[in-house]
């Protein structure tokens, strides 16, 4: 009965079942495998009648069993029946060990279920559940396609290659089904067995190719790879790929959504893998779509990332004017960051506004936001205004902004997004030496002697643009020797003690010329350190040449006006300026005289400088400024400084402690200016 029984049991079972004597070889084993008969694995070890991945470990499993007693339930293990035809396959063996009546050992008996089916949907549904964690979490297309790829390799296939459309990499739209063979793709990641074509090489698809064929109708490709492949001979690049990692097997998906073709997955197994089946093509075209959702929003964050990026560069200034008594060079890295902006505004009496700043965020909005404080300094800039005053006014620009920005409707996605901004204003005089610096929330400055020392420039920090704090702005001035450099960041280049340091090690030789130390800099600082982009301003302090200004002090009488008038046209005539330019200015200077004298306070100075623009400059001691008046047509007088207004591109008034300045300035033909 008992014999009966255990033939019954193994002649039926669909579990392969094995008898182990006590040096587990095979005295007993049903029917496994068509392709292999039992007799010709009876009498072999264990590990001989499987051909494992490990077999020293199953011998140590095995041998713990005969020895503790203790069973092993349900362990997986890779391999196959020795001599069966295919790849390695997933197997669950659970080992008991047989005693006799008196609890002696005889042996083991092995069950061995093949589970390699029920292994593979589970690496299908591991490797989906990775591609869901991998992909979607960042707007970075490079960090979406190597995650795609680490989440694919091993799990599912031995070696995957994405690419993309060079085009769609860029941020524009993905071409429409079919594409020509014109469309190039850039391989944007790549892992699994070492491949030797690199990542970011591009090239265009070979017609009568698997990866053509997807491209055009957008349905993925089961392909077997062998040496009698012949397509391959028109794709060097794939011949020469699966050659080079020797695969057997590859799915080709696109990377599709609404009919628009953004791109392809190629995925291969090599030898030691199963080929795949039908089901694992289904599986690729899920893991596809998810890829190509978060690629076509990583594409639409570059589209509007190159649209700020190209509004930035155009609000900000496109040369360096090159003043009389300053030099200035500027960088500007790119960056996730579409806020940060510098600017240099020339301002009366040769001096020269010093600016830099920084909107938070990303995107079309922050750079509009940039332009509209650029312009809004401009116009304040204008007013001669010191520079905490002016930082006072741009802060009130800037609380309009936010207004306005709270004011939209609840259901606009700017209604939600907070302003936050810095700034940095400075004011460089070249006829006193000293640079006046006042900041908001931006980090202070940096300068060095022209020997290369450090120079101390303690600017106290106001409070940021846009925020709730009232604090007043605060200035510092500062005396710099002739040929000193100051340089001016985005806190994003300050990212931490370190990068200090460098930065003063590369502003340790400010004799070199401007641009090559604002390049020095860059150098210095790591390209980590500055993902959301930077801007880097350098200027170099001077003086006036003495033979382009002209100062004298005169009498605060009636007759001052017409000894003005001498003075100025052979100063004028010293400078070979055409007479029309000298007429011009002989009737400016007498107009502004004649006002000092009238409503002014002694002492009283005139101040020629003959730059691109030829400066006029009347200066008095009184707080009282004249105002422009139209006079009409019976009116005697009143026509000084309407008269002055047409004939100066630019006048104004700049007040100081001392009292003020009345200045014009005018066009000079660049002929005139030698």
């Amino acid at each position: 009965m008992t014999d009966a029984l255990l033939d019954t049991l193994f002649s039926q079972s669909a579990v392969g079942l094995h008898v182990l004597d006590t040096d587990l070889r095979v005295e007993r084993v049903n029917s496994l495998s068509d392709a292999v008969a039992p007799e010709r694995i009876v009498g072999l070890h264990f590990t001989e009648a499987y051909r494992l991945h490990d077999p020293e470990e199953s011998d140590e499993l095995l041998r713990g069993v005969l020895e503790s007693g203790v069973p092993v339930l349900n362990h997986v293990i890779r391999g196959q029946l020795m001599g069966a035809p295919g790849p390695d396959r997933s197997l669950m063996v659970t080992v008991h060990r047989l005693d006799d009546p008196s609890g002696r050992p005889l042996g083991l008996l092995a069950a061995v279920v093949d589970i390699n089916e029920r292994e593979k949907s589970r690496d299908r549904v591991d490797a989906l559940a990775a591609v869901r964690r991998n992909v979607g979490h960042s707007l970075d297309m490079e960090a979406i396609c190597e995650g795609f790829v680490r989440a694919l390799v091993p799990r599912f296939a031995d070696f995957t290659v994405v690419e993309v459309v060079d085009d769609v990499l860029r941020g524009s739209s993905a071409p429409l089904s079919p594409v020509g063979s014109d469309v190039p793709l850039r391989r944007a990641a790549q892992l699994g067995t070492d491949g030797d074509t690199p990542v970011g090489v591009t090239r265009r698809l070979p017609a009568g190719t698997p990866y053509a064929l997807a491209a055009n109708d957008l349905r993925p490709r089961l392909v077997r790879l062998g040496p009698d492949t012949l397509w391959l001979d028109s794709d060097p690049v794939a011949g020469h790929m699966v050659e080079a990692i020797g695969a057997h097997s590859l799915i080709v998906a696109p990377l599709k959504l609404h009919g628009a073709f953004l791109g392809l997955v190629s995925m291969y197994r090599c030898p030691g893998s199963e080929p795949f089946d039908e089901r694992d093509l289904t599986f690729a075209l899920t893991a596809a779509a998810h890829a190509a959702l978060s690629i076509e929003t990583s594409r639409r964050y570059a589209r509007d990332h190159v649209i700020a990026s190209t509004v930035q560069r155009r609000l900000l200034p496109q040369y360096n004017g090159t003043r009389i008594a300053i030099e200035t060079a500027h960088v500007l890295l790119p960056g996730r960051n579409s806020g940060c902006w510098f600017d240099t505004i020339g301002l009366s009496g040769a001096r020269t506004a010093l600016i830099i700043g920084n909107v938070a965020g990303h995107g079309l909005q922050t750079a509009i936001t940039m332009g509209q404080l650029r312009t809004a300094l401009h116009a304040l800039a204008g007013l001669d205004l010191d520079p905490d005053e002016v930082l006072a006014r741009l802060n009130d620009t800037a609380d309009r902004l936010a207004r306005e920005r709270r004011s939209l409707p609840p259901g606009d996605s700017l209604h939600r997004q907070p302003l936050t901004a810095t700034c940095l204003y400075a004011v460089y005089d070249p006829f006193t030496r000293t640079c006046t610096v006042a900041r908001a929330g931006h980090p202070g400055p940096a300068a060095v002697a022209p020997d290369g020392r450090p120079v101390a420039l303690d600017v106290p920090e106001g409070p940021p643009l846009f925020s709730d704090d009232s604090a007043p702005f605060a200035t510092a001035t500062v005396e710099l020797a002739e040929g000193s450099v100051l340089a001016f960041f985005t806190g994003s280049l300050l990212s931490d003690d370190q990068s200090v340091t460098r930065v003063q090690d590369a502003l340790a030789y400010p004799d070199r010329p401007l641009q090559e130390l604002c390049d020095a800099v860059v150098y210095n600082i790591p390209a980590e350190t500055h993902p959301d982009g930077a801007a880097l301003l350098l200027a170099r302090t001077g003086v006036v040449p003495p033979d382009r200004v002209a100062t004298w002090e005169l009498a605060h009488d009636r007759t001052t006006p017409a000894i003005a008038r001498t003075l100025v046209r052979d100063r004028l005539e010293g400078w070979n300026l055409g007479e029309e330019t000298i007429e011009a200015t002989e009737l400016i200077v007498s107009e502004l005289i004649t006002n000092a004298v009238r409503y002014g306070t002694p002492p009283l100075h005139l101040r020629l400088l003959l730059d691109r623009t030829l400066t006029c400059e009347v200066h008095d001691t009184s707080p009282v400024a004249p105002h422009l008046r139209h006079a009409r047509t019976v009116d005697e007088g009143g026509r000084g400084l309407f008269i002055v207004s047409q004939l100066a591109t630019h006048w104004g008034t700049r007040y100081s402690v001392d009292g003020k300045a009345l200045w014009t300035e005018q066009e000079v033909p660049p002929d005139e200016v030698s």
